[in-house]
Protein backbone atom coordinates (compact mmCIF):
# COMPACT_ATOMS: atom_id res chain seq x y z
CA UNK A 1 0.00 0.00 0.00
CA UNK A 2 1.66 3.55 -0.98
CA UNK A 3 1.71 5.83 2.32
CA UNK A 4 -0.46 9.20 2.30
CA UNK A 5 1.26 10.41 4.46
CA UNK A 6 3.14 13.85 2.83
CA UNK A 7 6.41 13.23 4.49
CA UNK A 8 6.69 10.38 2.11
CA UNK A 9 6.21 12.37 -1.07
CA UNK A 10 8.74 15.12 0.78
CA UNK A 11 11.24 12.47 1.41
CA UNK A 12 11.00 10.90 -2.72
CA UNK A 13 11.43 14.75 -4.13
CA UNK A 14 14.58 15.06 -1.88
CA UNK A 15 16.20 11.97 -3.29
CA UNK A 16 15.81 13.67 -6.68
CA UNK A 17 19.06 15.05 -8.49
CA UNK A 18 17.17 17.10 -10.04
CA UNK A 19 15.20 20.53 -9.05
CA UNK A 20 11.61 20.79 -8.03
CA UNK A 21 9.86 23.53 -6.59
CA UNK A 22 6.04 24.92 -6.67
CA UNK A 23 5.01 28.53 -6.80
CA UNK A 24 1.38 30.38 -6.23
CA UNK A 25 -0.53 32.77 -8.33
CA UNK A 26 1.81 35.73 -7.47
CA UNK A 27 5.23 33.49 -8.18
CA UNK A 28 5.56 32.65 -4.51
CA UNK A 29 7.96 29.69 -3.68
CA UNK A 30 5.89 27.26 -1.29
CA UNK A 31 8.28 23.74 -1.88
CA UNK A 32 12.43 23.80 -2.88
CA UNK A 33 13.60 19.94 -2.49
CA UNK A 34 17.30 18.86 -1.87
CA UNK A 35 18.18 18.88 -5.65
CA UNK A 36 17.53 22.24 -5.92
CA UNK A 37 19.59 23.52 -3.13
CA UNK A 38 22.20 21.29 -4.77
CA UNK A 39 22.19 22.77 -7.87
CA UNK A 40 21.76 26.07 -6.99
CA UNK A 41 23.50 26.58 -3.39
CA UNK A 42 20.35 27.99 -1.90
CA UNK A 43 18.68 25.84 1.15
CA UNK A 44 14.99 25.70 1.29
CA UNK A 45 15.16 28.24 4.69
CA UNK A 46 16.40 30.76 2.02
CA UNK A 47 14.15 30.07 -0.53
CA UNK A 48 10.43 29.09 0.62
CA UNK A 49 8.51 32.26 0.96
CA UNK A 50 10.47 34.54 -1.28
CA UNK A 51 8.89 35.34 -4.80
CA UNK A 52 11.28 34.36 -8.37
CA UNK A 53 10.66 37.84 -9.43
CA UNK A 54 12.71 39.06 -6.94
CA UNK A 55 15.37 37.91 -9.28
CA UNK A 56 16.91 35.30 -6.55
CA UNK A 57 18.19 32.80 -9.26
CA UNK A 58 18.14 35.62 -12.03
CA UNK A 59 17.35 33.13 -14.81
CA UNK A 60 18.43 34.49 -18.34
CA UNK A 61 18.61 32.67 -21.86
CA UNK A 62 21.17 32.19 -23.95
CA UNK A 63 20.91 35.55 -25.49
CA UNK A 64 20.94 37.59 -22.38
CA UNK A 65 17.47 38.27 -21.48
CA UNK A 66 16.31 38.61 -17.76
CA UNK A 67 13.65 36.05 -17.65
CA UNK A 68 12.63 36.85 -14.36
CA UNK A 69 10.88 39.94 -15.51
CA UNK A 70 9.92 38.57 -18.90
CA UNK A 71 9.32 35.80 -20.45
CA UNK A 72 9.22 33.14 -16.99
CA UNK A 73 8.01 29.58 -18.21
CA UNK A 74 6.45 29.29 -14.59
CA UNK A 75 4.27 32.90 -15.51
CA UNK A 76 3.27 31.35 -18.95
CA UNK A 77 2.94 28.47 -17.84
CA UNK A 78 0.33 29.92 -15.47
CA UNK A 79 -1.53 31.55 -18.29
CA UNK A 80 -1.83 29.60 -20.79
CA UNK A 81 -2.13 26.07 -18.78
CA UNK A 82 0.22 24.47 -20.99
CA UNK A 83 3.78 22.95 -20.16
CA UNK A 84 6.30 24.37 -21.46
CA UNK A 85 10.62 23.76 -21.86
CA UNK A 86 13.77 25.72 -21.97
CA UNK A 87 17.17 25.76 -21.54
CA UNK A 88 18.24 28.68 -19.46
CA UNK A 89 21.06 29.58 -16.83
CA UNK A 90 19.96 30.39 -13.45
CA UNK A 91 22.81 31.52 -10.93
CA UNK A 92 24.55 29.65 -8.53
CA UNK A 93 23.99 31.51 -4.68
CA UNK A 94 28.68 32.02 -5.03
CA UNK A 95 27.60 33.62 -8.39
CA UNK A 96 28.82 31.78 -11.10
CA UNK A 97 26.25 30.54 -13.94
CA UNK A 98 24.45 27.11 -14.11
CA UNK A 99 23.47 25.85 -17.27
CA UNK A 100 19.99 24.09 -16.70
CA UNK A 101 17.23 22.34 -18.92
CA UNK A 102 14.00 23.55 -17.55
CA UNK A 103 10.61 21.64 -17.66
CA UNK A 104 7.51 23.70 -15.94
CA UNK A 105 3.38 22.70 -15.51
CA UNK A 106 0.73 24.53 -14.01
CA UNK A 107 -0.89 23.18 -11.03
CA UNK A 108 -4.88 22.85 -11.06
CA UNK A 109 -7.04 22.58 -8.25
CA UNK A 110 -10.37 20.11 -7.99
CA UNK A 111 -12.13 22.12 -10.19
CA UNK A 112 -9.40 22.60 -13.20
CA UNK A 113 -8.34 26.32 -11.73
CA UNK A 114 -4.63 26.68 -12.24
CA UNK A 115 -3.71 27.33 -8.47
CA UNK A 116 0.24 27.65 -8.81
CA UNK A 117 3.06 25.94 -10.86
CA UNK A 118 5.78 23.12 -10.39
CA UNK A 119 9.43 23.63 -11.98
CA UNK A 120 11.96 20.73 -12.58
CA UNK A 121 15.18 21.29 -13.35
CA UNK A 122 18.45 19.46 -14.19
CA UNK A 123 22.16 20.43 -14.70
CA UNK A 124 22.71 20.61 -18.24
CA UNK A 125 26.17 21.21 -18.35
CA UNK A 126 27.29 17.96 -19.48
CA UNK A 127 25.22 19.10 -22.79
CA UNK A 128 26.52 22.28 -22.88
CA UNK A 129 30.28 21.32 -22.71
CA UNK A 130 29.35 18.75 -25.44
CA UNK A 131 28.76 21.45 -27.59
CA UNK A 132 31.60 23.53 -26.54
CA UNK A 133 33.94 20.27 -27.55
CA UNK A 134 32.12 19.85 -30.61
CA UNK A 135 31.98 23.84 -31.74
CA UNK A 136 36.11 23.61 -30.83
CA UNK A 137 36.53 20.15 -33.07
CA UNK A 138 34.67 22.24 -36.20
CA UNK A 139 36.98 25.05 -35.65
CA UNK A 140 40.05 23.07 -34.89
CA UNK A 141 39.32 20.70 -37.99
CA UNK A 142 39.60 24.40 -40.02
CA UNK A 143 42.56 25.48 -38.59
CA UNK A 144 46.39 25.38 -39.12
CA UNK A 145 47.79 25.01 -35.74
CA UNK A 146 51.13 26.34 -36.77
CA UNK A 147 50.20 29.66 -38.17
CA UNK A 148 46.66 29.64 -36.58
CA UNK A 149 45.34 30.98 -39.48
CA UNK A 150 42.59 28.60 -41.78
CA UNK A 151 43.69 25.53 -43.12
CA UNK A 152 43.80 24.43 -46.76
CA UNK A 153 40.30 22.81 -46.36
CA UNK A 154 38.95 25.99 -45.26
CA UNK A 155 39.83 27.54 -47.96
CA UNK A 156 39.42 25.24 -50.21
CA UNK A 157 35.82 25.52 -49.03
CA UNK A 158 35.65 29.48 -49.58
CA UNK A 159 36.78 29.43 -52.79
CA UNK A 160 34.36 26.96 -53.54
CA UNK A 161 31.57 29.36 -52.56
CA UNK A 162 32.80 31.97 -54.22
CA UNK A 163 32.75 30.54 -57.02
CA UNK A 164 29.32 29.63 -56.66
CA UNK A 165 28.31 32.88 -55.99
CA UNK A 166 30.15 33.96 -58.94
CA UNK A 167 28.84 31.70 -61.38
CA UNK A 168 25.06 33.21 -60.44
CA UNK A 169 25.77 36.63 -59.26
CA UNK A 170 28.67 37.54 -61.44
CA UNK A 171 30.47 38.84 -57.91
CA UNK A 172 33.90 39.60 -58.87
CA UNK A 173 36.33 38.39 -56.92
CA UNK A 174 40.02 37.29 -57.18
CA UNK A 175 42.77 35.49 -55.52
CA UNK A 176 46.24 35.99 -54.33
CA UNK A 177 49.00 32.95 -53.82
CA UNK A 178 51.83 34.13 -51.50
CA UNK A 179 55.38 31.69 -51.61
CA UNK A 180 57.91 32.98 -48.63
CA UNK A 181 61.37 33.75 -50.65
CA UNK A 182 64.23 31.86 -50.05
CA UNK A 183 62.21 29.92 -47.10
CA UNK A 184 64.48 26.84 -47.64
CA UNK A 185 67.94 28.76 -46.57
CA UNK A 186 66.20 29.75 -43.41
CA UNK A 187 65.06 26.51 -42.41
CA UNK A 188 69.00 24.94 -43.15
CA UNK A 189 70.93 27.87 -41.82
CA UNK A 190 69.02 28.89 -38.46
CA UNK A 191 66.57 25.78 -38.10
CA UNK A 192 63.34 25.08 -38.36
CA UNK A 193 62.03 26.39 -35.27
CA UNK A 194 63.37 29.67 -36.53
CA UNK A 195 61.68 28.36 -39.83
CA UNK A 196 57.95 28.18 -37.83
CA UNK A 197 58.78 31.37 -36.33
CA UNK A 198 59.29 33.25 -39.96
CA UNK A 199 55.84 31.58 -41.06
CA UNK A 200 54.14 32.00 -37.77
CA UNK A 201 54.98 36.19 -37.93
CA UNK A 202 54.51 36.29 -41.90
CA UNK A 203 51.13 34.97 -41.53
CA UNK A 204 50.12 37.23 -39.10
CA UNK A 205 51.30 40.25 -41.28
CA UNK A 206 49.05 38.93 -44.05
CA UNK A 207 46.52 38.39 -41.92
CA UNK A 208 46.62 42.19 -41.23
CA UNK A 209 47.44 43.47 -44.52
CA UNK A 210 44.23 41.97 -46.23
CA UNK A 211 40.41 44.01 -45.71
CA UNK A 212 38.35 42.32 -42.71
CA UNK A 213 36.51 40.26 -45.51
CA UNK A 214 39.09 38.57 -46.78
CA UNK A 215 40.10 35.20 -45.99
CA UNK A 216 43.73 33.90 -46.46
CA UNK A 217 44.63 30.81 -45.22
CA UNK A 218 47.70 28.27 -45.49
CA UNK A 219 47.63 26.32 -48.55
CA UNK A 220 50.62 24.29 -47.87
CA UNK A 221 54.71 24.74 -46.33
CA UNK A 222 55.35 28.14 -46.89
CA UNK A 223 52.27 29.01 -49.48
CA UNK A 224 49.35 31.20 -48.50
CA UNK A 225 46.08 31.98 -50.63
CA UNK A 226 44.04 34.43 -50.11
CA UNK A 227 40.84 34.95 -51.32
CA UNK A 228 39.37 38.62 -51.88
CA UNK A 229 36.32 39.77 -53.19
CA UNK A 230 34.52 42.32 -54.60
CA UNK A 231 37.72 43.13 -56.54
CA UNK A 232 39.03 44.46 -59.86
CA UNK A 233 42.89 44.13 -61.12
CA UNK A 234 43.73 47.79 -59.78
CA UNK A 235 42.76 46.78 -56.01
CA UNK A 236 43.96 43.56 -56.66
CA UNK A 237 47.47 44.81 -57.03
CA UNK A 238 47.55 47.24 -54.22
CA UNK A 239 46.56 44.45 -52.47
CA UNK A 240 48.99 41.89 -53.34
CA UNK A 241 51.76 45.05 -53.10
CA UNK A 242 50.45 45.73 -49.78
CA UNK A 243 51.39 42.50 -48.32
CA UNK A 244 54.33 42.08 -50.03
CA UNK A 245 55.66 45.64 -48.31
CA UNK A 246 54.36 45.16 -44.80
CA UNK A 247 56.03 41.63 -44.99
CA UNK A 248 59.62 43.04 -46.04
CA UNK A 249 59.18 44.99 -42.65
CA UNK A 250 58.49 41.94 -40.47
CA UNK A 251 62.03 40.40 -39.24
CA UNK A 252 62.32 37.49 -37.19
CA UNK A 253 64.58 37.28 -34.09
CA UNK A 254 67.60 34.44 -34.19
CA UNK A 255 70.63 33.37 -32.22
CA UNK A 256 72.14 36.39 -30.05
CA UNK A 257 69.47 39.05 -31.00
CA UNK A 258 69.84 39.26 -34.79
CA UNK A 259 66.96 39.16 -36.72
CA UNK A 260 66.16 38.06 -40.24
CA UNK A 261 63.96 39.81 -42.32
CA UNK A 262 61.38 38.03 -44.27
CA UNK A 263 60.31 38.28 -47.99
CA UNK A 264 57.17 37.06 -50.26
CA UNK A 265 55.98 36.55 -53.92
CA UNK A 266 52.85 36.44 -55.28
CA UNK A 267 50.24 35.33 -57.96
CA UNK A 268 47.45 37.71 -58.61
CA UNK A 269 44.75 36.18 -60.77
CA UNK A 270 41.38 37.75 -61.02
CA UNK A 271 38.11 34.60 -61.98
CA UNK A 272 37.62 33.99 -65.72
CA UNK A 273 34.36 33.03 -66.47
CA UNK A 274 33.78 29.26 -66.18
CA UNK A 275 36.94 28.85 -64.79
CA UNK A 276 37.50 26.02 -62.35
CA UNK A 277 39.24 26.20 -59.07
CA UNK A 278 41.78 23.89 -59.68
CA UNK A 279 42.40 26.60 -63.43
CA UNK A 280 41.79 29.59 -61.14
CA UNK A 281 44.72 28.18 -58.40
CA UNK A 282 47.03 26.63 -61.50
CA UNK A 283 46.77 30.44 -62.90
CA UNK A 284 47.61 32.35 -59.78
CA UNK A 285 51.17 29.51 -59.36
CA UNK A 286 52.43 30.52 -62.51
CA UNK A 287 51.97 34.09 -61.64
CA UNK A 288 53.94 33.77 -58.31
CA UNK A 289 56.59 31.74 -60.28
CA UNK A 290 56.88 34.19 -62.41
CA UNK A 291 57.35 37.33 -59.82
CA UNK A 292 59.74 34.29 -58.13
CA UNK A 293 62.23 34.04 -61.58
CA UNK A 294 61.89 38.19 -62.31
CA UNK A 295 64.03 38.77 -58.55
CA UNK A 296 61.15 38.03 -55.87
CA UNK A 297 59.62 39.93 -53.16
CA UNK A 298 56.85 41.36 -55.96
CA UNK A 299 53.20 40.24 -57.47
CA UNK A 300 52.44 39.57 -60.94
CA UNK A 301 48.78 39.71 -62.24
CA UNK A 302 46.73 38.66 -64.51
Amino acid sequence: MIPKDPDFYKELLDQMSDGVYFVDRHRRILYWNQGAFRLSGYSAEEIVGQCCQDEILCHVDYEGRNLCQTGCPLLTSMHDGGEHTARLLLRHKQGRRVPVSVKVQPIRAEDGTVVGAIEIFADDSARVEAGRRSQEMKRLAFLDHLTQLPNRRFVEMSLGSALGEYQVHKDPFGILLFDFDNFKAINDSFGHACGDRALQEGARTLHASLRPGDIVGRWGGDEFLAIVRNINAETLTRLAERCIALVAQTAVPINDGERISLSISAGAALVHPDESAEELIHRADELMYQSKNSGRARATIE
